[in-house]
């Protein structure tokens, strides 16, 4: 009897554990699936961070070189770039910074400067309509390090006067406008109430740049449009351009100072580009460089194969 009831009770055990295996195994299934991400759970992305640096160096010499020439010549050209993008629900805030300085060395005219800027942007946006915000724009622009008009003496000696230095001129702008953004790759910033300011540190420098030679900063109000374009040609041309706008309302509205660049860069390989800049600058208030002329476009024009490295963390 009791061999009996034991084998029973064993064939219960196994009944129940039999019962149990559909259940243990769905628990085991389901605790192998992978959680599925649900797309409307995704939390956007605020913030977009990037930039470019490009470095062009060129060297050259001669020996004993019957056509003639210097016998030794360096140039070097270094750009900067780095931007922060933010963007969340009604609210924009466009962040750049442009840093540009190069170089020129030969010997028979030492070193000189080619290119020298610092450009920091900075605009807070509210959208009102779609493609429409209302802004406001803070800008500076200045540079690194001292300039110089090179001449030479009726004895035929060169000389050097120098025409500019860090924070002499420098110019600074606050806008309150419209930004219209019909396209990821244009902007368009109009305003008619922007104040902006000339500064001279040096007061020796004030008169070349309509500063009273007792002052060091001129005020002006005015009207003030700011458009950026970027277009992608091809796959491996980027082609950049900047127009900055500026009338005074308070001397001569009419001759409108004009800030314009231009870039076009092309990726020969990953890490080496070809680039080619071409910035026009004019302002009325700025004695030309030769002072029996008057106000006229200032040019820069540089082209260059280098280094170059992006980084965009999106």
């Amino acid at each position: 009897m009791k061999k009996i009831a034991a084998l029973f009770f064993v064939m219960g055990i196994l009944y129940y554990c039999q019962a149990q295996d559909p259940t243990v195994n769905d628990l085991k299934n389901e605790a192998a699936k992978s959680i599925k991400k649900d797309p409307t759970d995704a939390i956007p992305k605020t913030w977009k961070l990037g930039g470019l640096f490009n470095l062009n160096i060129n060297e050259g010499s001669l020996s004993n070189w019957s056509a003639g020439g210097d016998k030794f010549s360096f140039s070097l050209n270094a750009y900067l770039n780095v931007f922060a993008f933010y963007k969340k629900n009604k609210h924009s805030w466009d962040n750049s910074l442009d840093l540009a300085y190069g170089i020129v060395n030969t010997t028979s005219l030492g070193s000189r400067k080619a290119s020298d800027r610092i450009d920091l942007l900075s605009k807070y946006g509210y959208a009102i309509a779609p493609k429409w915000n209302v802004a406001t724009l803070l800008n500076l622009r200045t540079q690194f390090t001292n300039g110089y008009a090179y001449s030479k003496t009726t004895a035929g000696a060169d000389t050097a006067n120098i025409i500019s230095k860090t924070f002499a001129p420098a110019y600074v702008l606050l806008s309150l406008g419209l930004d219209y953004k019909p396209k990821d790759n244009f902007s368009l910033f109009i305003s008619p109430l922007t104040e902006r300011w000339v500064i001279v540190a040096d007061t020796m420098l004030a008169p070349k740049y309509g500063v009273l030679p007792t002052k060091k900063s001129r005020n002006e109000l005015g009207a003030f449009v700011s458009a950026n374009y970027t277009a992608k040609l091809g796959t491996n041309f980027v082609y950049k351009s900047k127009l900055d706008l500026f009338s005074n309302y308070k001397q001569k509205p009419q001759n409108i100072d004009i800030y314009w660049t231009n870039a076009l860069t092309a990726k020969l390989t990953r890490y080496i580009n070809f680039s080619f800049n071409l910035d026009m600058i004019y302002d009325d208030d700025t004695k030309n460089v030769n002072p029996a002329k008057g106000p006229a476009p200032q040019w820069l024009q540089l082209i260059g194969i280098g280094f170059a490295y992006s980084f965009n963390k999106k």
